[in-house]
């Protein structure tokens, strides 16, 4: 069996009694974090120059944008905004090993999908489809031995979206993959964005989940696709990625799941600062004076040097600072930790930030793994000759080192209190109650409506 079809099959043929039980447990917790960051994006510095945009691309009703003032839309359009807010304060989820953000298109997309679709999806149904495609997203992503070039969590998250998707609206195993062919044709978005710190990334996360939508659209209609899209000669991988081979990975569907790998991002910045930022707050309870700090050194893996390693400038965009660990680190080392409301323009201007942020130094530990986000060393010297040293070997929020359930519900309450620009506590605790019966939720459409602040009565 051909590794398309591999996951075409384990898509449409996987059921809820399949899933095992931390696979059931996984999803609802990755929903609740990534509809909460969902949220949250609509108080973002961009969002409301973006929603207006996509209102203007084409009018249509039977899904919602998140957040403050919400407002019916089609479903691509819908899924275009929640995406871009999912990704666009760098808070949400990450495959650690597929160097990927895995919810950001494929939720955007599903919850598109159900409110828009003719007949009722189920908890049950959401959770099968979420958990699906995230194997191929996060399969994608491993298959990869080279470092990233193009966006990848746009592209594998379309992937993953499609094959959810597909299984939804009940196409065979032709269409699937013709709906997976129309998503290669899809396909954009480099890593030039992140290298210039721009807002383009979110972007690209964005065009991912209407692609989605468009593709499902199409296939629907009966348009034909590429049957080989992943391993073709001109495939995904061919062309996407300089060295993959996906075939030991597909060999693992069914019996590893990839949701289960899913790290938290405890913080709003790119994955690769977080281990930076608890090496900081080590190194304050050890008794780090920023008042007499001389230097400081955080030495990681390649990856960690080429994302955040960027030297902090005076006239930083608040998406050039969340992918600085120059800036994160010193206002971690200034307030302890670093939180929404840490990018407004006073902040990002602040010389005394500035002046601390040039004493930070990331450096490269010349490890040969391009996708290592661990281990980490950091190392602060005093004026007075002190040295203070901290080390890690996980990330905070990742399976080695996960959030606890009072963390993850607190990101969750500060999420939505930023994306609705109030406490919202109703919702907040309607959204935790349904999502944590899952299993008995007839309509899971209702998620996406309390998400827009619809179809709630406190």
């Amino acid at each position: 069996m051909s590794n398309i079809d591999v996951y075409v099959q384990h898509a449409l043929t996987t059921r809820f009694e399949d899933l095992p039980d931390a696979v059931v447990e996984k999803t609802g917790i990755f929903l609740l974090d990534s509809l909460g960051v969902g949220i949250a994006g609509a108080g973002a510095s961009l969002a409301s120059a973006v929603r207006a945009s996509a209102q203007g691309w084409g009018l249509g009703t039977g899904a919602h944008a998140w957040g403050q003032e919400a407002f019916e839309t089609s479903a691509a359009t819908a899924a275009f905004i929640n995406a871009y807010q999912i990704h666009c304060q760098e808070f949400d989820c990450v495959h650690e090993p597929a160097v990927a953000h895995p919810m950001a298109v494929i939720l955007a997309t599903l919850m598109a999908e159900v409110e828009s679709s003719p007949r009722v999806v189920s908890g049950r149904e959401l959770a099968v489809a979420i958990a699906v495609a995230v194997d191929l997203a996060a399969g994608l992503g491993i298959a990869a031995t080279s470092p990233i070039r193009f966006f990848r969590p746009a592209n594998v998250g379309m992937f993953g979206a499609v094959l959810a998707v597909s299984r939804l609206r009940g196409f065979d195993a032709y269409q699937t993959r013709s709906a997976l062919g129309h998503a290669l044709g899809f396909c954009s978005g480099t890593m030039q964005a992140h290298i210039e710190g721009m807002p383009t990334l979110a972007l690209q996360v964005a065009n991912g989940a209407r692609s989605a939508i468009m593709a499902a659209d199409l296939t629907s209609a009966g348009i034909p696709g590429p049957q080989d899209s992943l391993d073709g000669p001109f495939g995904y991988l061919r062309l996407f990625e300089e060295q993959a081979d996906l075939t030991p990975v597909a060999a693992t569907v069914g019996t590893i799941w990839r949701i289960t790998e899913v790290s938290h991002k405890p913080f709003p910045t790119g994955r690769a600062a977080h281990g930076g930022i608890v090496l900081l707050q080590k190194l304050l309870k050890q008794g780090l004076d920023i008042a007499v700090l001389e230097s400081l050194t955080l030495t990681a893996p390649p990856l960690i040097h080429r994302l955040v390693g960027r030297p902090i400038t005076p006239d930083m965009s608040v998406s050039y600072a969340r992918l600085c660990f120059q800036y994160v680190g010193a206002v971690t080392l200034s307030n302890g930790t670093i939180g929404l409301g840490d990018y407004t323009g006073t902040a990002l201007a602040d010389p005394q930030i500035h002046a601390l942020g040039k004493k930070i130094a990331v450096v490269d530990d010349g490890s040969l793994d391009p996708a290592a986000f661990a281990p980490q060393f950091a190392r602060a010297r005093m004026a007075d000759g002190r040295v203070i040293e901290a080390d890690i070997t996980s990330l905070y929020g990742s399976p080695g080192d996960p959030m606890g359930r009072d963390a993850q519900i607190a990101k969750f309450r500060d999420c939505l209190h930023f994306g609705f620009g109030r406490p919202i506590d109703d919702v907040a605790n309607t959204l935790i109650d349904l999502i944590d019966n899952l299993e008995t939720l007839q309509d899971s459409s209702q998620l996406s409506r309390l998400a827009a602040g619809k179809d709630f009565h406190a």
